[in-house]
């Protein structure tokens, strides 16, 4: 090993990600005043001018100068054609569709081919990885990938379904209409929530006893009866209290019903309206003035009915990756009311008290805070909707500050760290990363496809940093995150094209560029086939794989398990592992790496590094794994308690994985085994991040997982999870000279 640094296994160079690095940490935080990162909209001429196009093919990325803030009025025009009514586009014959696409042909391969700017041994490093993944999908011959993955495609879904092609029932929103149906059909019976309105029955309106004003949430099927199923004690889920150091714990339900019995608002000692809830390093230079939206707004509201088109603005934070995550948060409510608990409103039960739930390191935390938030001059300085009066939002945005420690911390000088751990804060979900410049466009579809049949929550976005939040004029906007909700083929006379389903959080920011409502390229299929690709979702539309290549750079995918999915069964009553077929197995285990134990031995590189503790895991035989015979596993290790270590001027470790074969069962990874045998796979580089990851494929047998430090004698707590899709046999820890450490009662063993 070079250097003692292993080649990159992530799909993306290195230097891409040190040059965001070294710009984001040189911020200021008290630079960032007034000036403002919210999407502002283009003029309402240029809108005109837009809308009056008649094929909207944008072959080249334009941006435009202005940023977008989308109103409600801008998109008027679009509500008759958002349900993708094809039925209104005349029949144009296919030779004048064949002409027009040979005319724009070389106009994309130019837009295609100006990212060439990667080196060579960029090219290698993404070939790699991309052909793994395609082994992973398809097996070990990929000669004919397409062509397998065509296949799949138009065999997913019956022809007479609407939204053919590959999804999800979290996707496809099939989960709220199931949840409709529990409710119309009196399946579900309603213990303490009104069915119709969602309201708490019996609820006392805390909002006039403290003379606030206030808007009652406005909950979707989903909602009610989660909200339900909570306050009848139906559904009690396993959380437990955040506690920073030196505070004692507050329990919301307890709390919020102690202040409205001494009629007071809350006010959380832990985390307090003043400057040391904002900064650590550098105070800002406005002066800030703590409201509650109450004081803000004459009704606010927690949840609106508009909750699904959250259509965010950025304050005086840069922090897009936490926006991105907790706008595609919003649109899967299985997800969202895990995170924001509908059992709380500015009506029922208004205390000024909230509560938020956030995973971190294995469990899932309950995050109690007070409703006053920074403002600067009447108006908020962060997170905030349009209207302004929506605040699940900046209530969310204060709950994670809170968990990070103040503010600044939110001003992450890691993006693509960030919105990992967001993701996996939101979601419970192990996420990867994947940088798709100048990839194989198959392997990306590959990717995408296993993404969407395992039901992971899925997004896109092109981050430029020097174009961040610009809205190009195809109407997309840099740096913000979208979300995958299918696949499905297009196939004319002459093409056969997958086609990439796509969703804007961000209102009603339209796509206008091929396979757009309006593009000429939907005048080669028939009646029949054009229905397979009716839209119903605002926000949603369909773009072809080569432009997706073009216009995103970055793919994360958050991977949930079938613990996750278990949860929601519970949650929504809706039977969703019979809609879910494949659900990724999940075991985690934390660790120790001690000096003064002896389990701190570094990367293999030192003749220390069999002293690491070590993790094995058996597969036997199974119908559950892949039609090549080979089990699908993801590894990721999380450093625990180092949030602050940037911060605090103090560096992460360099952290990384790797993954031994074995002969057997109770084998130990021993120093002669790491000089003769090479490891079947690896984290290719140690990095210090928060987070290391490996996806690999491997046949049925034994397997030792080794996580480690690059440098012995570093000393720190870890989080290793994994996920595999198939099932595995519970093992006996081993030994490895210096006794038992720990023993778990799970699918997998800790062997020290």
């Amino acid at each position: 090993m070079s250097d003692g640094q292993r080649e990159s296994s992530e799909v993306g160079s290195q230097e891409k990600a040190d040059v965001d690095k070294n710009e984001t940490d040189d911020t200021n935080f008290s630079s960032i005043t007034n000036e403002s990162s919210e999407v502002d909209s283009q003029s309402q001429e240029e809108d005109e001018d837009d809308m009056a196009t008649d094929d909207y093919n944008f072959p080249s990325i334009t941006t435009a100068s202005s940023e977008v803030d989308s109103p409600e009025e801008e998109y008027e025009d679009d509500k008759e054609t958002d349900a993708y009514n094809f039925s209104t586009i005349t029949n144009e014959s296919s030779e004048v569709a064949r002409q027009r696409e040979e005319e724009n042909k070389d106009e994309k391969e130019i837009a295609r081919t100006s990212f060439s700017s990667i080196s060579e041994h960029d090219e290698k490093i993404h070939a790699y990885n991309f052909s793994e993944i395609l082994k992973e999908f398809v097996g070990d011959d990929c000669g004919d990938v397409a062509g397998k993955l065509f296949d799949q495609l138009s065999s997913m879904i019956p022809r007479d379904s609407v939204g053919r092609g590959l999804t999800n029932i979290f996707s496809s929103r099939e989960l709220e209409s199931l949840a409709g149906d529990l409710i119309s059909k009196n399946s579900h019976d309603f213990v303490a929530v009104n069915s119709e309105t969602g309201g708490i029955n019996g609820a006392l309106a805390g909002n006039e006893m403290f003379n606030m004003g206030g808007e009652t949430n406005s909950l979707s099927s989903i909602g009610k009866i989660v909200l339900d199923n909570i306050v009848s004690g139906k559904f009690k889920r396993e959380c437990h209290v955040y506690v920073p150091l030196s505070c004692q714990p507050i329990y919301f339900h307890e709390e919020r019903q102690k202040c409205l019995d001494e009629k007071r608002l809350f006010e959380d000692p832990q985390f307090p309206a003043n400057n040391s809830s904002i900064y650590v390093k550098v105070r800002p230079k406005d002066h800030i003035v703590w409201k509650r939206p109450g004081e803000l707004f004459a009704n606010p509201r927690l949840i609106g009915s508009d909750k699904t088109h959250f259509d965010v603005k950025l304050g005086r934070l840069e922090n897009r990756w936490f926006l991105s995550g907790a706008a595609n948060l919003s649109l899967r409510d299985e997800l969202f009311y895990r995170v924001v608990p509908p059992d709380q409103s500015f009506t029922e039960k208004y205390a000024g008290i909230f509560h938020f739930q956030f995973w971190r390191y294995g469990e899932w935390v309950d995050v109690v805070i007070d409703d006053r938030l920074p403002t600067v001059n009447g108006t908020l300085c962060y997170m905030s909707s349009p209207g302004g009066s929506e605040f699940w939002g900046p209530l969310l945005e204060k709950a994670y500050a809170k968990l990070l420690g103040t503010y600044e911390h939110l001003n992450d000088p890691y993006t693509e760290q960030a919105l990992w751990q967001a993701s996996a804060s939101f979601t419970g979900g192990l996420t990867q990363w994947f940088d798709i410049f100048m990839a194989d466009e198959m392997a990306v579809l590959a990717m995408i496809m296993r993404g969407v049949q395992m039901g992971s929550l899925i997004v896109c976005l092109n981050i430029d940093v020097n174009e961040k939040g610009v809205r190009q004029k195809n109407g997309l906007i840099k740096g913000y995150g979208y979300c995958i909700t299918g696949v499905n083929l297009m196939e004319t006379e002459w093409e056969k094209a997958p086609l990439i389903r796509i969703r804007s959080p961000w209102g009603k920011v339209k796509w206008k560029g091929d396979f757009c409502y309006r593009s000429h390229r939907w005048f080669g299929l028939d009646k029949e086939k054009r229905e397979s690709f009716r839209i119903k979702e605002d926000g949603e539309f369909w773009m072809s794989l080569k432009d997706f290549m073009v216009e995103f750079t970055d793919v994360y995918c958050c991977n949930l398990s079938a613990d996750t999915m278990h949860e929601v069964e519970k949650m929504t009553e809706v039977k969703v592992m019979e809609h879910q077929s494949q659900q990724w197995i999940q075991a985690s285990f934390e660790g120790e790496w001690s000096s003064r134990i002896g389990t701190a031995g570094g990367c293999d590189d030192h003749d220390t590094f069999c002293t690491n503790l070590q993790y094995e895991i058996h597969f036997r035989a199974t119908d559950s794994y892949d039609s090549n015979h080979k089990c699908t596993i993801i590894a990721a290790l999380f450093q625990k308690n180092r949030d602050h270590c940037v911060y605090k001027g103090l560096e992460l470790f360099l952290i990384g994985l790797l993954v031994y074969e074995m002969p057997g069962p109770n084998e130990k990874v021993t120093p002669e085994m790491v000089k003769s045998q090479t490891p079947i796979a690896d984290s290719k580089l140690f990095k210090d991040s928060r987070e290391a990851n490996i996806r690999f494929t491997v046949p049925l047998g034994h397997y030792v997982i080794v996580p480690s430090t690059y440098d012995p004698d570093q000393d720190g707590e870890f989080l290793l999870r994994i996920f595999t899709n198939v099932d595995f046999d519970k093992t006996h820890a081993l030994s490895n000279g210096i006794g038992l450490i720990c023993k778990s009662d799970g699918h997998l063993l800790t062997v020290p």
